[in-house]
């Protein structure tokens, strides 16, 4: 007797094998770097990475196409979180961005959970309206500049203005290379510009002094210590005993915000060029993901959102280390400890590999012959 198959093998065929293969090398150095600067962390970042292999897997598994009806369902539901974050929210270093989760008493982050959310329904808007040949016009712009600047205003409002300008960013960035008419960019470009003193007097205080700090002639502590880490390292590094900097704890905020500035004290310049080439390689991939793809808007929303997210990450993080960016707390992707902006990405790679994978929809079509891997 013949047994039904489970998996169907042509699946591992469109499995993009190459993209694990650019992520693992970075998760080899975030947990070396963050075993030298505290082993408790340490302990914690290797549970961070098995939650996060986790929800790949389950994140992959999902049939997205098949229950992509869901998916205004789960963009609504992520928008009531943070509706729910001004009226129940948990307030921390002065910004209400948490929710408590009752009984257990743990706190999650809906900015945190709403950014996959947020790529999937500009997916299912844009697969289920695609853009003309001149591009999408003025009232499908707005359109979608409903679902993006919707959650930008909550989140703004938290105040957490880094998340909401990253999802404003990553929103457009999307539409730019989907295709919009150039006349709406051309018109947003100018109304920026000449609001952009408007827009800054309505910044919190706190803000504004970010800002004068980067202005300034003099770096805040913080970006001393860091520059003082980086240039300490030269051309090869030093030792972990001999990276003063991080051990005798003048750095702050090693193993997150500032763990780039630990690396280059460690492996110096050429380490530092050799993890930006393989930030840059791996973004370009992702890219190429969805450039490569005709008409699947799915494949080339996810790809964009995510390279745009890696790309604004990276480029933040690093140039707010050596001072030519104000600090603002962004992590440098699948290397700083922590497990929101880790689980997070692994959700997105579990989506965007179920997409790539699942594209022809052999698991999904009931004509298919299912076959045991």
């Amino acid at each position: 007797m013949k047994h039904p198959r489970l998996v169907d093998r042509r699946i591992l065929t469109h499995f993009d094998f190459f993209l694990p293969l650019l992520i693992l090398p970075l998760i080899f150095i975030s947990l070396t770097l963050v075993n030298e600067i505290s082993p408790a962390l340490f302990r914690k970042e290797l549970l961070y990475i098995f939650l996060g292999m986790g929800v790949f897997v389950i994140f992959f598994l999902i049939p997205w196409r098949t229950i992509r009806w869901l998916i205004p369902f789960f963009y609504w539901g992520t928008i009531a979180l943070l509706v729910s974050v001004d009226l129940f929210g948990v307030t921390k270093l002065g910004a209400q961005r948490w929710l408590e989760i009752p009984v257990i008493g743990l706190t999650i982050q809906p900015s945190e959970l709403f950014k996959p959310a947020f790529l999937l329904m500009l997916g299912y808007l844009i697969h289920d309206n695609p853009p003309p040949r001149e591009g999408y016009g003025l009232k499908a712009f707005l359109r979608f500049s409903f679902y993006i600047l919707l959650p930008f205003i909550l989140i703004a409002k938290e105040p957490d203005l880094g998340t909401a300008l990253v999802l404003l960013i990553i929103g457009y960035g999307i539409l730019f290379l989907i295709g919009v008419n150039w006349r709406i960019w051309a018109v947003i470009t100018a109304f920026l510009a000449l609001s952009a003193p408007l827009m800054y007097n309505h910044l919190h205080d706190y803000q504004k002094k970010r800002i004068h700090d980067f202005l300034s002639e003099k770096p805040s502590y913080h970006v001393q210590q860091s520059i003082i880490a980086i240039g300490s390292g030269g051309m090869s590094g030093k030792p972990k005993e001999e990276a003063t900097q991080t051990q005798l704890k003048f750095l702050p905020i090693a193993s997150s915000d500032f763990i780039f500035a630990y690396f280059v004290e460690r492996f110096g310049f050429i380490g530092s060029a050799g993890l930006i080439a393989l930030y840059a390689i791996l973004i370009l991939h992702i890219l190429s993901l969805g450039l490569h793809t005709q008409k699947d808007y799915f494949i080339k929303v996810t790809a964009y959102g995510i390279a745009l997210l890696l790309f604004v990450y990276t480029s933040v993080n690093i140039l707010m280390t050596i001072g030519l960016a104000p600090v603002v707390g962004v992590p440098l992707p699948l290397v700083s400890h922590g497990g929101s902006s880790f689980i997070n990405f692994m959700v997105l790679f579990g989506i965007l590999e179920n997409f790539i994978a699942f594209r022809f929809n052999f698991l999904y079509n009931h004509d298919a012959k299912i076959t045991l891997l």
